[in-house]
């Protein structure tokens, strides 16, 4: 009995077998079993499917799609947990995530049987080029990246500041190509020159990132406090336990203060400051909904409803000064923003800097809001559809980035999934340089205590560690249920927050001044693989054609 016939993923007379195997593997190697070094040899099944001359079974490109997203199904099982509304989602997303494996493995025969290309070769330029198209349609959707699995080899991951993350993918699959290829396949023999590529790709990766690592970093000159109070979403959503929710985060963070002694700022998690922040211009006017649902607003006149706007604005102006002056910090908080203009009244999912003074120091409107959980497209048109999310309203989007002085050098918040997409958040870094304002520090506000403690927390977290690579910048996390956590500039986790446990952590950061060529250049080396993949499809769809015609030229000449 030869090599190959002992090989279930060689000799499979279905794609199923080999196509769930890999995906076991893949899911394996994310959270929660975390067992990352099965990310290496996770394609290997996927890789001799591409390698064989005919996909075995019927319909197999619907079968590697079920498999797909059964893997999915399994990988964002969390995604069901916020809303009954959400198990929709959950299924949908996974439906539309399941295409990528089939396509993987059909451009990639594209590639290999068309084209005469090594699987080498063409793998990880194909898997990269499709997570690229990931973190952009439909909004964008990144977790449970291949490369993500890799986060703890800091000399690895130090490549996405050249490439972005994008680059540790082609890397694992580059590499689990090269072990497929050594695998027999359809009588051809084992091979181990395969080897010598998979070695070269990973020690050029490896010394690029011992290169590139920090040798030392400058001394703190500012002392930040991230507070996880670890209240769950029920609780926060019941408007009764406001002040129980701000007693407690105000609690923690004298608590903090009393244990880390002077602090240059204090952060809360998104929405964790339960008074809604108004802001309105002159030209502001009491919306017509309100005269309709509102018997005692009806016969207000402009100046009756600026005055009730003033009177709420100065109300939660006054309540942030109070708690600063309290903690005689600086605070960043999540918050909610009502902004009342000519044109309506938007919402907003807001970080806000209080001085130590108790004056507003400004505020960020989260600009990148999560398709369905806070938004819905069309429901300025059709109300209803607003009822199958977990948020009342619909948010807005913020306008710009901001950056804030702090303690000699400049802060930028971003909030909740916003660090999931490396462009989005290489975009606020790259427009606030553009105005003179780069920041120093990333600070990502969130609260995950959606999902229950669950394995999105880590999935989430792991994206904070290549964003700090990427930018070359500290990333602070302050999250309600978990993981707040301390990132420095090489994508180590310096300090991390417990699991749905409360918990403070004290960063101490500096402003490094390293230079990343990803945030010059951008997505320059995903996109050619992406631009690679478009091209493969053209000659897919072209050869396709071209057989269609000589069947019909065939039927008609007989």
């Amino acid at each position: 009995m030869n090599l190959e016939s002992r090989l279930p993923f060689a000799a499979s007379h279905s794609v199923v077998g080999p196509a769930l195997a890999s995906a076991a593997l893949f899911w394996a190697a994310l959270p929660p079993l975390d067992l990352w070094p099965a990310a290496w040899i996770a394609p290997v099944g996927w890789l001799l499917l591409v390698r064989r001359r005919e996909l075995p079974g019927r319909r197999p490109y619907a079968a590697l799609w079920l498999v797909g997203f059964l893997f999915w199904m399994a990988a964002i099982h969390w995604l069901r947990l916020p809303h009954w509304a959400t198990s929709i989602g959950w299924v949908a997303l996974s439906g539309y995530l399941g295409w990528y494996l089939p396509l993987f493995v059909g451009l990639t025969r594209v590639a290999v049987h068309r084209l005469r290309l090594s699987v080498i070769v063409a793998a990880p330029v194909v898997w990269a080029g499709l997570e690229l198209a990931r973190a952009h349609l439909l909004t964008g959707f990144t977790m449970a990246s291949l490369g993500h699995t890799q986060y703890r080899w800091i000399e690895l991951i130090q490549i996405s500041d050249l490439v972005g993350g994008y680059g540790v993918c082609f890397v694992v699959m580059g590499v689990g190509a090269c072990l497929a290829r050594i695998v027999p396949c359809e009588g051809q023999r084992m091979a181990l020159w395969p080897l010598l590529p998979a070695a070269a790709l990973l020690a050029a990766a490896l010394v690029y990132g011992r290169a590139n690592m920090a040798a030392s970093l400058p001394q703190p000159s500012a002392r930040i406090a991230l507070i996880q109070g670890s209240i769950d979403i029920e609780l926060k959503n019941d408007p009764s336990q406001r002040d129980f929710i701000q007693e407690h985060y105000l609690e923690l963070s004298r608590e903090a203060v009393a244990r880390f002694g002077q602090v240059d700022l204090i952060v809360w998690p998104e929405t964790m400051f339960r008074e809604t922040l108004v802001v309105f211009d002159e030209r502001a006017a009491l919306p017509n909904a309100w005269r309709e649902e509102l018997p005692n607003v009806r016969d207000w006149s402009q100046a009756d409803f600026h005055r009730a706007l003033r009177y709420a604005a100065d109300r939660t102006l006054s309540a942030l000064a109070s708690l600063a002056r309290q903690l005689d910090a600086s605070l960043l908080l999540g918050l909610d923003t009502q902004a009342f203009s000519a044109e309506g009244v938007r919402f907003f999912n807001s970080a806000a800097l209080v001085r130590r003074d108790g004056s507003l120091g400004g505020r960020y409107d989260k600009m990148h809001r999560v398709l369905f959980g806070e938004y819905v497209p069309f429901a300025d048109y059709f109300p209803w559809l607003q009822r199958f999310t977990p948020l009342p309203i619909s948010l807005a989007p913020g306008a710009r980035p901001v950056s804030f002085p702090l303690a000699g050098l400049r802060i930028a918040p971003n909030i909740c999934y916003e660090t999931v997409l490396p462009h989005v958040i290489r975009r606020h870094v790259r427009e606030l340089a553009d105005r003179g304002e780069e920041p120093d520090v990333l600070i990502n506000l969130t609260n995950d205590g959606w999902f229950w403690g669950s394995s999105e927390l880590d999935m989430h977290l792991v994206c904070g560690v290549f964003r700090a690579v990427e930018c070359r910048k500290p990333l602070l996390i302050a999250a309600n249920t978990g993981f707040s956590a301390w990132i420095d500039s090489d994508g180590r986790i310096v300090e991390r927050g417990p699991r749905r446990e409360t918990g403070t952590i004290l960063a101490r950061v500096a402003a490094e001044h390293r230079s990343s060529p990803y945030l010059r250049y951008g997505d320059w080396f995903a996109g050619s693989c992406l631009a690679v993949c478009l091209m493969l499809a053209v000659v897919a769809v072209a050869g396709r054609t071209r057989r269609r015609f000589a069947s019909l030229g065939n039927t008609s000449t007989g």
